[in-house]
């Protein structure tokens, strides 16, 4: 197996949120990929005294050790866990009925000698090739399919559709939400290799559209995710002010991408 991991912060000086692992377990048989994109804190504050990289890390960290120590029990269970264990770690200082305590997209593979699982929550993107090199990008949509005139304002988002019914699930503090999460399974013999992305690093294929989900892979393939990176910034630079591609709420993003070679 070979694995390459890269995440850069959208701005240099700010501490970059998402967050990325690759577990393996001590048999050696098998592993597991978790990617999570922190939620940008809106600038009146979340009810918490932590910040979302704290968050990131902590809910990250729980992710890792259950999703590889605690093979035999569905994804949905290891995050509603992790959820769990992460909201106890500040309940007693923070308020975690906030609508924006901080909370964080995630996708989870983990992967044994028969079986592929797989989560998703909120929008990144996990990209699935199969032995013919077909690729399958796997998402959790919700989010994109809301018109844009639902989403007029964050107050208007925090009220009416985050963590709502009808709207789109992030990982925050209430662990019912795994069960809201994308999840499936494939046979191991029709993975060839996986690739999640955040949305900072999916900006390539899904705001600037210079290709697909499978020429998107292939040029991490052929030159690295580190490339696929840099691509993306010098998109993003090129158009700073936003004026091709409106529909981005700031102009870098936290970037994060692994690929896995099973």
């Amino acid at each position: 197996m070979r694995t390459e991991l890269v995440s850069e912060p959208g701005d240099p000086d700010r501490p970059n949120e998402d967050f990325a692992a690759v577990g393996l377990p001590a048999s050696g048989q098998g592993g597991a990929v978790v990617v999570l994109d922190g939620v940008t804190p809106p600038a009146d504050g979340t009810g918490c005294r932590h910040s979302v990289p704290w968050y990131t890390a902590r809910l990250g960290g729980a992710l890792t050790e259950l999703t590889v120590s605690l093979p035999d029990v569905p994804l949905s269970d290891v995050l509603a866990r992790a959820i769990t264990r992460t909201a106890g770690a500040h309940a007693q200082t923070c308020d975690l009925s906030h609508p924006r305590t901080p909370q964080a997209t995630v996708t989870l593979a983990r992967w044994t000698p028969d079986a592929v699982d797989y989560l998703l929550l909120a929008d990144s993107a996990l990209l699935v090739e199969s032995p013919d090199g077909t690729v399958t990008a796997l998402l959790d949509d919700r989010l994109a399919r809301i018109p844009a005139a639902a989403r007029t304002s964050d107050a208007v988002i925090d009220a009416t559709l985050r963590n709502k019914e009808g709207g789109f699930w992030t990982a925050a503090a209430d662990p019912s939400v795994a069960a809201r999460a994308v999840t499936g399974t494939l046979p191991r013999d029709r993975v060839r290799s996986l690739t999640a992305l955040t949305d900072g690093a999916a900006r390539w294929v899904e705001k600037f559209r210079e290709g697909d989900w499978s020429q998107c892979l292939a040029l991490v393939r052929k030159e690295g995710a580190r490339s696929l990176v840099a691509r993306v910034r010098a998109l993003e630079t090129a158009d700073r002010d936003r004026r091709t591609h409106l529909r981005r709420s700031k102009t870098h993003d936290d970037a994060t991408v692994v690929h896995a070679e099973l």
